[in-house]
């Protein structure tokens, strides 16, 4: 699954991090970046807390995605359960 953070590139680098190999598409931009996608893939969102990337959920389902998985608690959660972050 492709994963997809849709925070703000100042919040991707800051305090939080973000997950290796995540994708940065601020969720502002995501209908139109992921416009020529492939439906059939698998993508889970990420941001903060869950409520940006749970609308961005919405909007992909809308778009005709068939696999979208929000990551529950977002980043918070990931970083409260010990799992490793890159700041870079």
């Amino acid at each position: 699954a492709e994963m997809i953070d849709v925070r703000e590139p100042q919040e991707f680098t800051g305090e939080l991090g973000h997950i290796a190999g995540a994708r940065l598409v601020p969720l502002a931009t995501l209908e139109s970046a992921l416009a020529r996608a492939e439906r059939t893939r698998a993508v889970v969102l990420v941001c903060r807390s869950g409520a940006r990337s749970a609308r961005a959920a919405q909007q992909l389902r809308a778009m005709g995605f068939e696999q979208v998985m929000n990551l529950t608690g977002g980043m918070l959660a990931w970083g409260a359960a010990g799992y490793p972050v890159d700041r870079s």
